[in-house]
């Protein structure tokens, strides 16, 4: 099994010579460098542009906040909804950015707002899965310590679970 770096040994899984690339951007400078180098990479591959949206930061949001001596609020509902469309909304319009970025480098690219149901890193791989991707490029924050801990990290999550290669970018 091939070593990287850290002397662990580490499966390696096979590019799809037939899948899309697939880039998660989330409209960040770190998202923007990974479309133009992925485009540099990959140069007129098929690309998915993948935006991650968590509906339910809707409901989330639609409950008011109340100390715990009171009982239960009941939540607007469709408030709720109306938050849940507008995230959903502005999710299609970050993929669709990213998609004109990535074709104004040369890639022949789709922009996809995929909702985030657990983890955005668990978005990102069932995406690649379902549509068979060839590679997943992702950027990452470069969290450190107690912050790293506590937020987790999407880039690693994703390299631990994937389909399928993964590119990780980081913040320079």
């Amino acid at each position: 099994m091939p070593r990287l770096g850290v002397g662990r040994p580490v499966k390696l899984p096979a590019m799809s010579a037939e899948g899309p690339v697939l880039i998660a951007y989330d409209g960040s400078d770190t998202a923007r460098r990974a479309v133009r180098e992925a485009a540099a990479l990959f140069g007129s591959r098929e690309v998915l542009v993948v935006t991650v949206w968590e509906p339910a930061l809707a409901y989330e949001s639609a409950m008011p906040t109340a100390g715990l001596e009171l009982p239960p609020v009941p939540v607007d509902v469709e408030g709720a909804r109306e938050v849940e469309e507008e995230l959903h909304e502005r999710a299609r319009g970050t993929a669709q950015e990213g998609a004109e970025l990535a074709r104004s480098e040369g890639l022949d690219a789709k922009g996809l707002a995929v909702a985030d149901e657990v983890h955005v890193a668990d978005a990102i791989v069932s995406a690649a899965r379902n549509r068979g991707a060839a590679a997943i490029v992702v950027g990452s924050r470069g969290l450190k310590g107690l912050r790293a801990r506590l937020e987790g990290s999407t880039s690693k999550a994703v390299l631990e679970h994937a389909p399928c290669p993964v590119l990780v970018m980081h913040d320079d």
